[in-house]
């Protein structure tokens, strides 16, 4: 087995791809500690903030933000989160009942990706030129000219944007229309709890993420598609189908959040002339919601990474089924 992820991951060549290699851990162990030290204080003073914000009558933006913030990156679908929120608490009609506000909160949790990993991104930009000499040489024929390591994931994140980025488009409509019933989301995340259970329990983590091959990239890019239904969750589906493919928790997660950033610009660029067709009177509770999943995502970040290397990812699959049996018991009693 050892010998096979050897001969895969021959792709890291030569000094540079090593050093790469060491920042990479670096980087991680540094933004581990930074947040594991200043974590507290900014969760206290964003618990402070959300409550004076709903005294002053800002609850529907701030919950709405806080739901996107978890829910984008905990694998538990904000999607089907933004829906049920208000249909559970009688926010029918107005911005915060709308797909556009729901976009816009991905504003914050983008942010927040881009800042909590901006070693990477950077690590990531810089391989953008390399990739490209790669890809001439792909075309040319020769064989001799290889990617390093951070080639190798961007032209990993690339292709496995794809899948999502079609199906985003030709489904956009279908999405906002057709696919936000309660009862459809309590079945998804019946669904996918069970999957994501399922391969946490019983697939071993032998695949660090370094190894990702085309095949895993496509896999994993398909599960990211699946998000288009409220309920899959695209955090819950990319980690899902990493953890299917044997690749440990750690590696499963951060590829899912590298995912998380190309399909999230698209969404919001798709909707940028809705947002930019706000009325005035409504601005603020816009940049509210996504201040405030901004910060929560962050957050989250942090609690995910942390928790799932010590406990795996069975709270969050029994937290799904657990929501999926009170929209079906409000369902029926209304």
């Amino acid at each position: 087995m050892r010998k096979a992820y050897r001969h895969q991951n021959s792709i890291v060549k030569g000094e540079p791809a090593r050093m790469q290699e060491q920042s990479s851990s670096s980087t991680q162990a540094t933004q581990k500690a930074t947040l594991s030290m200043n974590a507290p204080v900014l969760a206290a003073l964003t618990a402070i903030a959300c409550v004076l914000l709903s005294f002053f009558g800002y609850t529907q933006p701030v919950i709405m933000g806080i739901v996107q913030g978890l829910g984008e990156f905990l694998p538990i679908s904000s999607s089907a989160h933004l829906i049920l929120v208000p249909w559970l608490f009688g926010w029918h009609g107005g911005v915060i009942d709308s797909l556009t506000f729901d976009v816009a909160l991905h504003i914050g949790t983008l942010v927040s990706l881009l800042i909590y990993f901006w070693k990477d991104w950077l690590m990531l930009l810089r391989a953008i030129p390399g990739l490209a000499e790669w890809a001439l040489a792909k075309m040319r024929g020769d064989p001799t000219r290889r990617r390093n390591q951070a080639e190798h994931i961007l032209s990993s994140v690339i292709f496995a944007t794809v899948p999502g980025a079609l199906l985003g488009v030709l489904l956009e409509k279908a999405a906002e229309q057709a696919l936000r019933a309660p009862l459809l989301i309590a079945t998804t995340l019946t669904i996918m709890g069970v999957l994501l259970y399922a391969a946490d329990r019983l697939q071993p983590q032998i695949k660090p993420l370094e190894t990702i091959s085309w095949r895993d990239s496509l896999l994993i890019g398909l599960a990211q598609a699946c998000a288009l239904i409220p309920g899959v969750s695209r955090s819950g589906g990319t980690i899902t189908m990493g953890r299917l493919l044997k690749f440990d928790r750690q590696a499963a997660a951060r590829y899912s959040f590298l995912l998380s950033a190309p399909i999230t610009g698209a969404a919001v660029a798709l909707k940028l002339p809705d947002m930019l067709a706000i009325p005035r009177s409504e601005i603020d509770v816009f940049l509210i919601g996504v201040l405030v999943s901004g910060v929560v995502g962050a957050l989250a970040i942090g609690f995910l990474l942390d928790y799932i290397r010590r406990a795996g990812f069975g709270v969050f699959a029994l937290y799904r089924v657990l929501l999926a049996l009170v929209i079906v018991a409000v369902y029926f009693t209304r």
